[in-house]
């Protein structure tokens, strides 16, 4: 279905329109799940309840509540025109400290509550840099006598082939004030925090910012059913429009739990398929997601896919894409710097063991007394630094890092430093990715774009590679979604952008894979830079130590031992990827996606895994709905 087709319902029938604060995920994010609280025994002290604060400027509250014996936590802003609202993770109380986690914006919270369990005091602790929280717990002195909408209320509503049980818990207070809270049992939205709840005669109505719908119900005669509309927001054709939903509900004497979270599953094993095979394959195997799932019209979303396997390569789309649709890539931009350095330094314009100082501005950096940050350091995840500086401001919530420069960079090397007495491998290098990218960009003169282009995109007739779109090519770039299929923003950057910034298609990204593993065949291309890529790719993809248990890091890829995979994915707030190349096999495959990973998981690193199981005639992930 064309993008400009698509209906897009938002709302807790189909899928909810937040867009906040996924915008601060570092774009080092590797993709995965938003995991369910961790069990914890109860406490003594009765910890459960609303707690206020701010995070930085940002006013917050945080929910604490115990759930078949667990504690867990969500975190929430009710600004109708900017709410966000997250699922915590690593929920631990051990007596008076309390810690979670925020995996979609890589923060986390350490805090100790007071005596009287009144407040909690911590840091709150992101991208590397830290700001003290204090979170206070509301007052809420119930009704001494409960209005007629307070309790459970649990009803089924349809919206665009979407079904969800939706439950609905109200409560007043002493003065009369209505408050509730929402549960989308089937979807896994929990504790949807409502607000400007009211009951006023027997018509009951209540606005949920997160999912920018208000509902208006009237109470029935024996005050046991709640028969009324949710009014939800549509984009269809690029217009807003507001229809209305049926939703009747029913009162409950107790709380439905929410369905259960899926385990992994698969979908027996074939014969190897190769690439003339695939797209037929797949759309057997995402036919639940094209339908009501992931890919639903609904979503708006649209996945791109290239296959390659021993010569032959087909690209083919599903959903809202095209094969031409151009994408961000997120942090597989970081494979296409590392390659720059491999480059650069087979065309003797730098040294592998050079120290990054010495690319910078002179007198920026001062000299460290021992060893110091190399460029190979960067490139294999080894230089100690953070994820991201400590500088990084968030006042613009859509562009986290356009407003990021070289001079900020600087400042912030300038007080780091760059000593490296005893390197070490990490995970998440945005940071060390965007200095490498600086340092190279300036020993040769010209930006980081136009030295992917120069070096990389245009010996490989990558033609839609590229940090800046020409008007043309933002044509083709498919509208990102956030993890609730919401609209979110594409990212600019300026100093980072050598770890997040490149934009592509899955034609351009197998012509890439296709020379990784194949390097020989660009010796005969006409431009001059192709002569040393060859050299150039081999280089930067020598293993260079072991990241976790199986899994070694080399100049930017990941290389898997199990399945003899070289592989990265990639994600920022509106879309996501994942590619992969198996030199052993000869195959390779890139998926890219126009929503970020969201509280399932990572769809777009499911979809890619499958593909590389069906290539490699294994039982595959099901994709499912």
């Amino acid at each position: 279905m064309p993008a400009d087709s698509a209906v897009r319902v938002v709302g807790w029938g189909g899928v909810v329109g937040s867009r906040y604060w996924m915008a601060l995920a570092a774009a080092a994010l590797l993709a995965s799940a938003l995991l369910p609280p961790a069990p914890l025994r109860a406490q003594p002290q009765d910890v459960t309840g609303a707690y206020d604060g701010e995070i930085g400027s940002l006013e917050a509250t945080l929910h604490l509540r115990m759930r078949d014996g667990a504690l867990t936590a969500t975190l929430d802003h009710l600004d109708p025109a900017a709410p966000w609202m997250f699922t915590c993770s690593d929920v631990h109380l051990a007596g008076a400290n309390l810690t979670f986690t925020v995996p979609s914006v890589h923060a986390v919270f350490s805090g100790v509550l007071n005596g009287s369990g009144q407040t909690i005091t911590g840091q709150w602790t992101q991208k590397g840099q830290s700001v003290l929280v204090i979170f206070s717990k509301e007052k809420f002195v119930p009704a001494a006598k409960p209005s007629a909408v307070d309790g459970i209320w649990l009803g089924t509503q349809q919206s665009a082939g979407v079904s969800t049980r939706v439950q609905i818990v109200v409560r007043s207070d002493a003065s009369g004030k209505e408050y509730c809270t929402v549960d989308a049992l089937d979807l896994y939205y929990m504790d949807l925090e409502c607000s400007d709840a009211a009951l006023r005669g027997n018509e009951f109505s209540f606005f949920l910012p997160t999912g920018a719908t208000k509902f208006t119900g009237t109470l029935s005669a024996d005050g046991n059913t709640l028969s009324g509309n949710s009014f939800v927001k549509v984009i269809e054709g690029g217009v807003t429009k507001v229809i209305s939903v049926p939703l009747t509900l029913t009162r409950q004497t107790t709380l439905t739990a929410e369905k259960p979270r899926p385990g992994a599953s698969y979908q027996p094993a074939m014969a190897p398929v190769g690439a003339d095979q695939m797209q037929q394959v797949l759309a057997a195997d995402l036919a639940g997601a094209l339908k009501d799932g992931e890919l639903a019209p609904s979503t708006g979303a649209g996945v791109s896919i290239g296959v390659y396997s021993h010569g032959v390569s087909r690209v083919f789309s599903f959903g809202a894409a095209k094969p031409e649709s151009i994408f961000e890539i997120g942090s597989i931009t970081k494979m296409f710097t590392g390659l720059l350095l491999g480059q650069m330094a087979a065309q003797k314009k730098v040294r592998l063991d050079e120290p990054v100082r010495e690319l910078l501005p002179a007198g920026a950096i001062a000299k460290p007394a021992g060893p110091e940050i190399t460029l190979l350091d960067l490139a294999a995840q080894r230089s100690r630094l953070p994820s991201m500086p400590d500088n990084i401001s968030v006042a613009n919530m859509d562009q986290p890092y356009a407003d990021y420069h070289t001079a900020d960079l600087m400042a912030y090397l300038g007080r780091r430093g760059v000593a490296n007495p005893s390197p070490k491998y990490s995970e998440f290098d945005s940071l060390g990715f965007g200095l490498l990218g600086v340092a190279l960009a300036d020993r040769a003169g010209v930006s980081y774009g136009q030295l992917v282009q120069d070096e990389i995109a245009g010996p490989l007739g990558m033609k839609d590679t590229s940090v800046t779109l020409t008007p043309a090519q933002q044509q083709r770039m498919l509208p990102g979604h956030d993890e609730f299929h919401g609209p979110a923003k594409a990212w600019d950057s300026d100093a980072l952008a050598g770890a997040i910034a490149l934009r592509s298609t899955a034609p351009d990204m197998l012509a890439y894979l296709a020379a990784c593993l194949h390097p020989e065949t660009i010796e005969n291309r006409s431009l001059p830079a192709a002569a040393t890529l060859p050299e150039a790719v081999r280089q930067s993809l020598k293993l260079r130590g072991e990241l976790t248990a199986g899994m070694v890091v080399t100049s930017g890829w990941l290389f898997e031992k199990a399945t003899g995979n070289y592989w990265h994915n990639g994600a920022t707030a509106a879309y996501s990827s994942y590619a992969f190349f198996n030199p052993s096999e000869d195959f390779a495959a890139v998926v890219l996606l126009n929503t970020s990973p969201g509280v399932n998981g990572s769809f777009v690193e499911i979809l890619g895994r499958h593909v590389h199981q069906r290539l490699a005639g294994k039982p595959a992930l099901a994709l499912g709905n």
